[in-house]
């Protein structure tokens, strides 16, 4: 384990002792089964030592005597070793896939088949109302006691009803205090702790004798840091990327400060899970996992079978390299009354922070809690014991986990001492009494764990023909998600993957704009040779260091989700606002030293750039700054690329005059369309600014420059669009210099090469893609809304089906172009402003992904109280025969197969979409929809494919927020849309069970959607007599393979690197491996240069810069033992000869050395 824990209690006796590692210190050794097996039967020679070698003696020496007639000396081939193990068969070799052919993981559960099983009809279990009456017999304990760890926690959330900095103030650091000084008193005591938010905003205050006290609880095994996160993650709206970064921000300032490396997660909030978050722990060097929040049925199902222990595995993992050992709490909630047993009315009387002399509420069941002494201790541990015996029934162990705790625990001395004080008392009368079969002790996670594995290697608790593990004997192996939960009756927490969507797309830009900054630092320092061009990255490491925490902050279960009160939605956004306002002033300071504009560079100095897009405050839509065009000059556009590909992309910038030409780094010629910018404004719908597109080639990792000039007369002018409107409200105004003219028809086409859009007129909407052979696709886009009663931050209640509110009469602007076609609307609605505007976009670019795509731009604006329990979405219609199965992301990282069910209702039929979901029809053909930003997605009926945009909800729906949801912004949702055909057989999305994945192309489409080019504008105009040299940067020698991504490119200790030696690994690069679809991959591969089937060489990956003592990492980058860590064996070995080979669907991260080549 990574903390010196002391091995007393059970470890020593009750076990027998053997010489064999304990799981503490084998758990991370990638056993197979074979290995296990072989162990097991070693095992049993040992201990029938004797009589098997008088037994083989005897055989060869007659079968010698026999053949050769002169017996020759036989010896065995065993060393000596402890025998006092016990022998046990191990797992069956019988494998039994539930998957059909070697497509994927081999498990005994998947989530999918609960669901299909479960029949959800909610039935009262009495007094454990989601379960039933439990019994036991009472001799379940004869010949293996009862071990009782209770885990003492404090759940702190960082930002709910209150900010972050006022749960420190109010309690959190009281809290911490109090943690050091009652441990320190009796070294029985036991504590665990999750969130390093907290920890490390303790640690700037706490006196130097508190920290030493603290480290030396962590030391000796008293206090655990479980999790070691920034925060405890949301699983549903949480991108891989800020997952992978809140982690590992948490676990570096741990080990940095108090040197420990958590090994178990502690995950009892989250609502739902995401077998991402296992996958992602398990290459940290995660060994364990505990989860609460999953469906009660679900719950249900796993205890009668005694499943909530198991191993969780990837569903494409078909070598077991991902598994990691799961705890799943049975009960409603983390609470006292509801974690000592099946009885929240009696564990609720030994929450002894809920005596009247304590502030807490009192237990609403009637029986409250009371001192312990020596008259009441034999009945008060006789009715805990026996709440302890029937939670000890569910699970196959009798090593029982009980936590001790609650939101804000611990707050004083007071209170710690009433749980402690009492618990020992209970414990040491159930210890003193042998009768019982049970030992009771405070213990930590790592405690429960390493004793639960102990056990479990000395009991075998495989069921037959049970897949299991070949790393944790006798548990069932499982695949999936836990998605949609719901914690009681029809009560589904669906509604928080769209609550507070303008904060939820801020979130992804602060993403994608640290990940480029990370980026652009590391190229700066890489090429940098001398101290002086160290001072603009190494003076804003202390920036970048917010700018990470305040990312890592609002993945907390609590803000991205959008489930926190109005002002703590206001403390996170204005964290992230001037974080991303931070990062983009250093980005526009740093492309002037990688152009070489400027080669002396301070964070003091302005820059000549500015972002093309800004946000005036943390709750406004991003504006594109406006390009002021003068006859006579010129103004740069610098554009930056952070994909691993070189990219070709039709851009957009804004000019006050459409007379503009658009001229590359060498002042030749390129192709330009001008269109007036539109707004949603029924009475103004044209701002009277102009967008301007063209073409643009931005080498990989790259800059490129181009300029926007006025007056150049080597080159035609930008083209204008042609206009075509129809309004039944009167005429709208023709724009100069555009060429206006009416819609005659009932609809209207916009079309590029590959695909034309027909739309019906009177309301806007598309109806049908017409592809380029002919062929056609049903669309029916719809725009409705729900109505709620119950509805609120987190809950989804709709009152019946979301009824249409686009009506026949509103107004329509079309541009066509060469480069840009769009139809914009305005729909009538039965409101006077319309709560929606949208535009939709085909483009035109050889060589560009977004040829092939359908941009769908939705403006929302809920803003009235006209809009009170409303809940809007837009709906696509196809023909496409999908069964109602449909596939959506998680994380970002993975897809999930969805299948709608009529036994629950339609809020527990949406699911998370972080960035994708699509369906797939019998024939092949897939409707795909990618999102820049988290969502909820649901399939009512055959073929279609509904997404919620925005919700607005008055009432609290009762979960402890105290409100509803009225905080709305206007705000845009951008959908990129792609329909594609099979060119070979492709797995039937219906009977296949296992999530399906995107194409190549997909792929492509949603890296560019969500990995935007960064676009930097020079402040001032040129004058065009002074044209300055071609001016680009390419660091990359060649293109990464297509299916291969960057998640990260870093300095991972910004603030330490000019104490580092050069030679040091300063620098981490995490690389992904996309697993695509091949049966789409025509379109996909025609623009690639190569696929990752064959190794990438770190050491030649970038021009003038040498890789030095590149080595494979853990992903939060503290353990380099690639097998402790689950990866193939290859992945290691990296040093000698730089080759790189990541499989499919893995992310691995390289720690190494960059330094300019001489």
């Amino acid at each position: 384990m990574a903390f010196s824990t002391r091995r007393g209690g059970w470890a020593n006796s009750l076990l027998p002792s053997t010489s064999v590692s304990s799981p503490s210190s084998t758990s991370k050794s990638k056993f197979s089964r074979k290995s296990r097996r072989r162990l097991a039967l070693k095992d049993f020679l040992f201990k029938n030592f004797f009589a098997i070698g008088l037994f083989v003696s005897l055989f060869f020496f007659f079968l010698v005597v026999l053949r050769y007639g002169v017996p020759t000396p036989i010896t065995s081939t065993f060393r000596s070793r402890n025998t006092a193990r016990i022998a046990k068969p191990r797992k069956p070799s019988y494998r039994k896939p539930v998957s059909g052919g070697d497509a994927g993981a081999a498990v005994d559960i998947t989530t999918k088949g609960l669901y299909d099983k479960i029949e959800f009809l909610d039935v009262d279990g009495g007094a454990w109302k989601q379960g039933w009456k439990v019994t036991y017999g009472g001799d379940e304990w004869d010949t293996e006691k009862l071990k009782i760890i209770v885990v003492p926690h404090s759940h702190n959330d960082p930002g709910w009803k209150l900010t972050v900095e006022e749960y420190y103030d109010r309690q959190s650091r009281h809290i911490l205090d109090t943690i050091v000084d009652t441990l320190s008193k009796d070294s029985r005591r036991k504590f665990i702790w999750e969130e390093m938010s907290y920890l490390e905003r303790w640690w700037r205050d706490a006196s130097d004798n508190r920290k030493e006290s603290f480290v030396n609880l962590v030391k000796n095994g008293q206090l655990e840091i479980v999790g070691g996160g920034w925060v405890m993650n949301d699983e549903a709206n949480s991108h891989y990327f800020a997952i992978i970064e809140q982690i590992t921000e948490g676990n570096m300032w741990l080990n940095d400060n108090i040197g420990a490396i958590p090994k178990n997660s502690w995950a009892i909030d989250p609502f739902g899970y995401s077998p991402t978050m296992a996958y992602l722990l398990r290459r940290m060097g995660f060994d364990n996992m505990l989860i609460q929040r999953t469906h009660y049925e679900l719950k249900k199902e796993l205890s009668l079978h005694k499943n909530l222990e198991y191993i969780w595995r990837q569903s494409w993992d078909a070598e077991e390299t991902t598994d990691i050992f799961v705890h799943m709490m049975p009960f409603y909630s983390y609470d006292i009354p509801h974690t000592c047993g099946p009885e929240p009315a009696i564990c609720c009387q030994f929450d002894f922070a809920r005596m009247r002399s304590f502030t807490y509420e009192s237990c609403p069941w009637g029986d409250h809690p009371v001192e312990t002494n020596q008259e009441n201790v034999k009945e008060r541990a006789f009715k805990l014991l026996d709440q302890y015996r029937k939670k000890s029934t569910l699970y196959r162990t009798n090593t029982l986990l009980v936590p001790l705790g609650d939101d804000f625990r611990y707050i004083n001395v007071d209170e710690a001492e009433a749980q402690f004080r009492n618990y020992q008392l209970l414990f040491d009368y159930i210890n003193s009494n042998p009768s019982l079969n049970a030992e009771a002790k405070f213990g930590t996670l790592e405690d429960y764990f390493r004793t639960l594995r102990e056990e479990s290697e000395r009991i075998n608790y495989s069921r037959p023909g049970e897949v299991g593990s070949g790393q944790v004997g006798g548990f069932p192996s499982l695949s999936g998600d836990f998605f949609t939960y719901a914690d009681r009756q029809q009560d589904y927490w669906s509604g928080y993957y769209v609550s507070r969507p303008f904060f939820k797309a801020v979130d992804r830009v602060l993403e994608q704009t640290l990940r480029a900054t990370d980026m652009m630092m590391a190229l700066l320092l890489g090429y940098c040779q001398r101290a002086q061009c160290e001072k603009l990255p190494v003076g804003f490491s202390y920036k970048l260091t917010a700018a990470r925490r305040n990312l890592a902050l609002f993945q907390h279960h609590d803000g991205v989700t959008g489930t926190a009160k109005d002002h703590v939605v206001l403390d996170y956004g204005t964290r992230m606002h001037t974080s991303l306002q931070d990062l983009q002033i250093f980005l526009s300071k740093a492309i002037e030293v990688l152009l070489k504009i400027r080669h002396e560079k301070s964070d003091q100095n302005p820059s000549q750039f500015e972002p093309a897009q800004v946000r005036s405050k943390y709750d406004a839509q991003p504006v594109h700054k406006t390009i002021i065009s003068r006859e006579g000059t010129y103004q740069s556009v610098v554009l930056f690329n952070p994909s691993e590909q070189a990219r070709e992309e039709v851009v957009m910038v804004i000019v006050n005059k459409p007379d503009v030409t658009v001229v590359d780094s060498n002042w030749t010629c390129i192709q330009s369309q001008t269109a007036p910018e539109l707004q949603h404004d029924k009475s103004n719908i044209f701002s009277g600014r102009h967008r301007v597109y063209f073409k643009a080639s931005i080498p990989a990792l790259g800059l490129q420059t181009y300029y926007i000039a006025n007056g150049f007369a080597g080159c035609e002018k930008a083209k204008p669009s042609k206009l075509k409107f129809f309004s039944k409200s009167g005429s709208l105004p023709c724009p100069t210099p555009y060429a206006c003219s009416k819609a005659k028809d009932d609809t209207v086409q916009i079309r590029n090469r590959h695909q034309t859009l027909t739309f019906d007129v009177a309301t806007g909407l598309l109806q049908k893609i017409i592809h380029k052979d002919g062929s056609q696709n049903v669309v029916g886009e719809e725009i409705s809304m729900y109505s709620s009663w119950g509805s609120g931050a987190y809950l989804f209640k709709p009152t019946g089906d979301a009824q249409p509110i686009v009506k026949s009469g509103g107004q329509i602007v079309i541009s066509e172009g060469s480069l840009m076609q769009e139809l914009f609307s305005y729909p009538h609605t039965e409101w006077v402003k319309s709560p929606i505007s949208h535009s939709t976009r085909l483009y035109n670019g050889e060589n560009t992904v977004q040829e092939f795509l359908i941009e769908k731009e939705y403006h929302v604006e809920l803003l009235g109280a006209e809009f009170d329990d409303k809940e809007i979405i837009t709906r696509y219609k196809t023909d496409i025969d999908s069964k109602r199965v449909f596939f959506s992301d998680l994380n970002g990282f993975q897809m999930s197969r969805r299948e709608t069910y009529d036994k629950i209702p339609v809020q527990g039929n949406y699911y998370p979409m972080p960035s994708l979901a699509f369906m797939q029809g019998s024939n092949g053909q897939r409707f795909s929809v990618h999102s820049r930003q988290s969502l909820g997605v649901a399939s009512v009926k055959d073929g279609w494919l509904e997404i919620m945009l925005d919700r607005r909800l008055v009432r609290d729906d009762g979960r402890g927020l105290g409100q509803g949801v009225m905080d709305n912004r206007a705000m845009n949702v951008i959908f990129h849309i792609l329909v594609e055909s099979n060119i070979s057989s492709t797995k039937n999305s219906v009977s296949n069970s296992l999530p399906l994945n995107p194409s190549l192309l997909s792929h492509r489409i949603g890296a560019h959607l969500n990995y935007p080019l960064h676009a930097f504008i020079s402040k001032k105009p040129q004058d065009m007599s002074m044209r300055p040299p071609p001016r680009s940067f390419a660091p990359l020698a060649i293109s990464l393979p297509c299916d291969l991504h960057i998640v990260s490119f870093k300095v991972p200790r910004p603030l330490k690197y000019s104490q580092q030696q050069v030679g040091d690994p300063r620098f981490v690069l995490i690389l992904q491996r996309l697993s695509w679809d091949s049966s789409y991959c025509h379109k996909g591969r025609s623009q690639c240069t190569s696929i990752a089937k064959e190794p990438v060489n770190l050491f030649h990956m970038f021009r003038e810069l040498a890789v030095l003592n590149a080595k494979a990492t853990s992903l939060n980058l503290l353990h380099e033992d690639s097998e402790m860590l689950g990866y193939p064996e290859q992945s290691g070995e990296v040093a000698q000869e730089g080759h790189v080979l990541v499989s499919p669907m893995e992310i691995q991260a390289y720690k190494l050395d960059l330094r300019p080549q001489q």
